[in-house]
């Protein structure tokens, strides 16, 4: 068992906040909000919240190869996500669902993983070609991911009037 000292849990705490923020938005929309797009062309918040919990089992699971793809919606889905099906749009339920159970992944990873494991290497072949990425890397893509997908809904949220997504607040305080 590795102790919270020797964990990288610690350092990327901020990150659950974000996580926390977006799985509350996202369960006060209805399914009509859910649809909104910033525009016509781009993905409805429903479908850029799935690919959000999507993309989580496939860089920690297939690429990383950790355990837990199969307790997500998205077990054995690695080529295509429920965003690349918009004629079935998910409800805020399943899109909450989504989220938490990839979010477990990414805390188990946090926890187990130490500094030393970060710049483990993982290859991940695109059009033929082989990349090698670390835990390290495949960390900020996934936390960088999160924020940038969080602006879009935040965007089109706010697009047609409505509260968005606020990531950056920080921790709200204990009462004293």
């Amino acid at each position: 068992m590795i102790t919270t000292s020797q964990s990288v849990a610690p350092y990327y705490d901020g990150w659950r906040l974000s996580q926390e923020r977006l799985v509350e938005r996202v369960s006060e929309l209805s399914p009509e909000q859910l649809g909104l797009r910033a525009a016509p062309h781009l993905w409805p918040i429903w479908a850029i919240t799935a690919h959000v919990a999507g993309v989580r089992p496939y860089w920690l699971c297939h690429i990383c190869k950790e355990p837990g793809a199969e307790r997500t919606p998205f077990a054995g889905l690695i080529d295509q996500g429920w965003e690349d099906d918009l004629d079935h749009p998910r409800h805020a339920g399943e899109l909450v669902s989504a989220l938490q159970s990839t979010w477990v992944i990414v805390e188990e990873c946090l926890e187990r993983w130490t500094p030393e494991m970060l710049q483990d290497k993982f290859p991940r072949e695109i059009n033929s070609r082989i990349q090698l990425h670390t835990r390290q890397s495949v960390l900020i893509r996934l936390i960088t991911h999160d924020a940038y997908h969080c602006g879009e809904i935040a965007q089109a949220l706010g697009m047609h009037g409505l509260k968005e997504v606020d990531i950056w607040t920080g921790r709200v305080p204990e009462p004293t």
